[in-house]
């Protein structure tokens, strides 16, 4: 079986819960950090025993991971270390507001490499429309502690804020000397505070930041490898491209996703999905839902495209047996004949127009999985 080489571990505790955000997230109560570690490492020890693992990537999302305490992620890490190894790249998502210098200088003595700060903007008026806690001024107090503390380091900008002023904002972030940085523009989910608000994003403002970002970003030495993501040559997230290349990785904590092999007949792979923290904690299992090869095919697709460097048809087709340099050429036409996508050779990629209408470019490929 293929060893898994990524992990992801989900913290959910958060110190407030932002008004934009739909992730699996709550705030502390008595007794559940604690449970929540107990079934973490329980959890940890039976992934060791079910998948082969060669761990390359380990990343630590949530949630704040950065809000545990120092003894809780200690114990979290030291417990992690004994049931499935470490990594390579080991990443921290970090809230400005609980970094210190000694805070950083333990992470990194706790075999943290990279940290992903969660800054979201530079710009106080933005934070406080966001509902972010922290100031500029801590954001960029905690990105020099962990500079200095010798962790690699990545940020977090929202984008098509109302009334950000987008040129200013990218200037603040090179001035912070970043290695990777991911962009996202606002996103108004169902259920978040801003829907019950009413906030809307204007189309016009998302795309002309969507282009005007990477306009800004490359003058500054950060090119765009992915969608929403941007880096110095030879820091792009390892963990991430594991995401964006379909490949395996497992999943720990409340609400995780994994992406497994599988050697079940008609099965290329299994995605499985955790149950959120109260049913988690009482062992309750998530939902599995199997992968055939023209699924696992699509699902390439859908993340591949994703990246400048999209996908390479003739080694996806003989991954999952299928003639895919054959039969989706046909099924994208339109696409390739309208210049959002790309096909030199096997090598198929989206152009800069393709990927901001990509989910309606794979429709038919999602289409052609089921059938």
């Amino acid at each position: 079986m293929t060893p898994i080489s990524h992990l992801y571990l989900h913290v959910p505790f958060c110190p407030t819960i932002c008004p934009y955000c739909d992730f699996h997230v709550v705030r502390r109560q008595a007794g559940w950090v604690e449970a929540y570690l107990k079934r973490l490492l329980e959890e940890a020890g039976q992934l060791a025993g079910l998948w082969p693992l060669e761990l390359e990537t380990i990343y630590l999302g949530g949630g704040t991971p950065s809000f545990l305490r120092d003894r809780e992620l200690a114990a979290l890490v030291e417990g992690l270390r004994a049931a499935v190894g470490w990594a390579g790249e080991v990443t921290l998502e970090v809230n400005p507001g609980t970094v210190s210098r000694a805070r950083a200088e333990l992470w990194r003595e706790l075999g943290f490499t990279r940290a992903s700060l969660g800054i979201q903007s530079l710009d106080d008026q933005v934070l406080r429309f966001l509902g972010r806690t922290h100031s500029s001024r801590a954001a960029r107090e905690a990105a020099s502690y962990l500079r200095q503390a010798g962790l690699r380091l990545s940020a977090d900008l929202i984008t098509a804020v109302p009334s950000q002023r987008l040129e200013r904002e990218v200037a603040s972030y090179l001035e912070l000397d970043l290695e990777h940085l991911s962009a996202y523009s606002l996103t108004v989910e169902e259920g978040t505070e801003f829907a019950r608000r009413g906030v809307e994003v204007a189309e016009e403002d998302e795309r002309e930041a969507f282009y005007r970002t990477e306009e800004l970003l490359a003058e500054g030495g950060l090119l765009r490898y992915e969608i929403s993501n941007y880096a110095r040559p030879g820091a792009e997230s390892r963990h991430n491209l594991g995401y964006w290349t379909n490949a395996f990785y497992a999943a720990l904590g409340p609400s995780a996703a994994g992406h497994y092999p599988s050697e079940r007949p008609g099965e290329l792979a299994q995605r499985r999905t955790a149950a959120t923290l109260e049913g988690w904690l009482r062992g309750e299992g998530g939902e599995v839902l199997p992968v055939s090869p023209a699924q696992y095919a699509s699902d390439a697709a859908f993340m591949g495209l994703r990246l400048e460097r999209g996908i390479d048809l003739r080694a996806l087709g003989g991954r999952t047996g299928l003639d895919l340099l054959g039969s989706w050429p046909q099924l994208l036409r339109r696409p390739l004949e309208g210049g959002l996508l790309e096909l030199q050779g096997g090598q198929l990629r989206a152009t800069r127009d393709g990927w901001w209408v990509l989910n309606q470019l794979v429709t038919p490929l999602v289409e052609w999985s089921a059938g």
